[in-house]
């Protein structure tokens, strides 16, 4: 899958090394909008489905995030088709815990035995001999934290999982499942409207743990006519969407903003973002216009 040289590249959004030993560019792509409606089901259109994912990686995004529970298994073959076999350098996160019942449905499940089983379907699905990073997409509050986190570290163990990442979590609960395995991302959501998950997303900052912000582009008020994100995006000759997530990029060198979409101009819109360097005085007027 040959990249264009004129075409906006991810590579600019910079490097994070994951876990210390997998570097991937920070701006990645998140897969769940390939599904359908509810996250359920086959996407209306498959073969755009793959063919955004083949253009995701001709612009240099490295880092493909998704879950069995899109769909579910949906956006997980999506990718298997759309990429396999894959190149050495193209990281594929997904998840486990959240188990589906129909659209727009989420239940968490982090029982040891079903996380070991999704993990395996995962394997299958992926067209993978070991997941690269591997996260338990929310805590079982009815399941020992030790069980879940710790079934993952002995999967870890056996080879099926080379990092371990959590999703919608504090930090206490990042240091209570880091004492049964080395914690490397946190997934929350977390945009310029929304930054609730500030506090983890600090204690990610000084501890080198990744931070993948889901719903990045929520812009809202701040996009509108006239607004900061608005008066920005025309100095700049850019979206407002592509404000957003120059902002994350600009927040924290361990912000890892993974943009979905099921279209290529979006895509291509948000790739974009990486070029983007916004100044500290526009930074610091972003900030504070919340």
């Amino acid at each position: 899958m040959p990249s264009s040289t004129t075409a906006p590249q991810a590579q600019a959004s910079g490097p994070f090394a994951l876990g210390g030993d997998l570097t991937v560019n920070r701006l990645g792509y998140g897969t769940m909008q390939l599904t359908g409606p509810g996250v359920w089901g086959d996407p209306s259109d498959p073969d755009e489905a793959v063919r955004v994912l083949r253009r995701a990686v001709e612009l240099g995004v490295n880092f493909i995030d998704t879950a069995d529970s899109y769909g579910p298994v949906v956006a997980e073959q999506l990718i298997r088709t759309a990429l396999l076999p894959y190149q050495d350098d193209v990281v594929i996160a997904t998840k486990a815990g959240l188990t589906r019942s129909g659209p727009g449905d989420w239940r968490a499940v982090g029982r040891p035995e079903y996380l070991r089983q999704q993990l395996e379907m995962s394997l299958r699905n992926l067209g993978l001999e070991r997941i690269d990073l591997f996260q338990l997409h929310r805590i079982d509050p009815q399941v020992p934290l030790a069980d879940q986190v710790g079934e993952l570290k002995v999967l870890q163990d056996e080879g099926k999982i080379r990092h371990i990442g959590l999703s919608e979590v504090t930090v206490a609960e990042l240091e209570a499942a880091s004492e049964f395995a080395t914690i490397v991302s946190v997934q929350n959501l977390f945009n310029v409207a929304r930054r609730d998950a500030e506090p983890l997303l600090d204690y990610a900052t000084a501890h080198n743990i990744a931070f993948i912000p889901w719903f990045p582009l929520a812009t809202g008020a701040l996009a509108a006519a006239g607004g900061p994100l608005d008066s920005l995006a025309t100095t700049h000759g850019a979206s407002a969407s592509q404000l957003a997530l120059a902002w994350l990029l600009k927040r924290s060198p361990v912000m890892l903003p993974i943009p979905g979409t099921s279209s290529i101009a979006h895509l291509e819109d948000n790739v974009r973002a990486a070029e983007i360097e916004l100044t500290d005085d526009e930074f610091a007027a972003l900030s504070a216009a919340v």
